[in-house]
């Protein structure tokens, strides 16, 4: 890689700059555009961003230029909830779905969760490694260049390991950057049916210490749901896992009121996820304790559901909102941030800014990355699209179009041949 490069005629560069905290209420709003303009980049980071007039005489004979031909530039997209690592897929119960069939009553016939729970505990590291680094492809391709990515088809110590090495490796890879997340709280094994107090005390008393100590995840997460866990059984996971210094998010209110969004707030949880349902009150409690709403709109689309979490609502309470994808293999097979993009701004009514917003500089927030990804200013890793098209609006309006971004993480492009 070049030491020095030079990103020339952006038509139009939306920076996302602006204070170093996630965004909310009008600051949502507020994409930084710079017309005509170029960035510097040194050694992977970014050092200059501005008017290509301005920065010209500061660009050394010897840089690598990268002409943007007059289109649009935008960070790469920060996609802060998936469920990256499994095995096989589960299209047969997308035909049941789209046949009149629930998610909780393919769940309850022992699908959902549990079947892909079998696909990925019979599964070696590699294999799971292979189709994940394809799903991670996927990703890369739509324009996404930092990845969250969480166990939970384990529900057993090999497995559930086994997915967090796999994700280590695809950090390793330096592709995109990789968060890795603890799940082992995401549904009760088959195994434990009968002794679910047994699953929880071991979750939180051996499995959490044993991967803290051996530092394979960032966060721990738990699906606090009538399907899921109880409050108080995810409190005892939280504590544990917080006790050993890892971060907290939490799934909760996506089916029923009440799941588990006090709780967030009473922990201090980084995020609470999904909120389809969440109410005035939890939003209030969310607000007050610093939590930021992960918002999974494509969950929603692929249930074919119409319970969209109340976005406006957040904004106007001020509460700095994070859209993701939810990529997993049943509710949400969807790796394409522009997506849910569009479904953000067609069924949650956000901006297209605000929605742009959501995706990168508060996601990256929300993995504690803010500082280094998520926005385009001097210091941060240069990590950004080239668009095929000239203006932000058109990665909501054009909805699910084969776009085709040029894709830089570190100052690299690419390659996806």
């Amino acid at each position: 890689m070049p030491n020095t490069i030079a990103v020339i005629n952006i038509g139009q560069l939306v920076t996302l700059a602006g204070p170093a905290r996630p965004r909310e209420s009008r600051e949502l709003s507020e994409p930084g555009l710079i017309t005509d303009a170029a960035m510097l980049i040194q050694d992977g980071q970014i050092e200059a961003v501005g008017k290509y007039s301005d920065l010209l005489p500061t660009i050394p004979q010897f840089a690598h230029v990268v002409d943007a031909a007059g289109h649009c530039v935008t960070p790469g997209f920060v996609d802060a909830h998936t469920h990256l690592v499994f095995a096989g897929n589960r299209a047969a119960e997308f035909e049941q779905r789209v046949a009149g069939q629930t998610y909780q009553q393919i769940a309850e016939n022992g699908g959902g969760i549990l079947r892909t729970v079998r696909l990925t505990r019979a599964a070696s590291e590699d294999e799971l490694f292979a189709q994940a680094r394809r799903h991670l492809a996927w990703m890369m391709r739509c324009g996404t260049t930092t990845v969250e990515a969480k166990s939970g088809y384990g529900l057993d110590r090999d497995t559930e390991l086994r997915m967090l090495r796999v994700i280590a490796r695809l950090a390793d890879e330096g592709f995109a950057t990789v968060i890795p997340t603890l799940l082992a709280a995401h549904a009760l094994p088959p195994e434990f049916s009968s002794h679910r107090a047994a699953y929880v005390r071991w979750v939180a008393n051996d499995f959490i210490p044993e991967v803290a100590e051996a530092r394979l995840a960032a966060f721990c997460d738990a699906f606090c749901d009538e399907h899921g866990f109880t409050i108080d059984e995810t409190r005892t996971i939280l504590e544990a896992a917080s006790h050993h210094g890892m971060e907290l998010r939490l799934h909760c209110e996506q089916f029923r009121s009440g799941s588990g969004a006090e709780l967030a707030a009473a922990m201090r949880c980084r995020t609470a996820d999904h909120l389809e349902v969440a109410t005035r009150e939890s939003l209030l409690a969310l607000k007050a304790a610093d939590v930021q709403p992960v918002l999974l709109p494509g969950s929603v689309f692929a249930l074919g559901s119409s319970a969209y979490p109340p976005a406006r609502l957040m904004i106007d309470f001020e509460m700095p909102i994070v859209l993701a994808t939810d990529f997993n293999p049943g509710s949400s097979p969807i790796v394409s941030m522009p997506f849910i993009l569009s479904l953000a701004c067609l069924h949650m009514g956000l901006s297209p800014a605000e929605a742009l917003t959501a995706a990168t500089i508060n996601a990256a927030w929300s993995l504690g990355l803010g500082r280094r990804v998520g926005s385009i200013e001097a210091g941060k890793q240069a990590d950004f699209l080239i668009h095929e098209f000239d203006d932000y609006r058109e990665l909501a309006y054009f909805i699910a179009s084969p776009a085709h971004p040029r894709v830089f993480t570190s100052g690299i492009e690419i390659n996806f041949a």
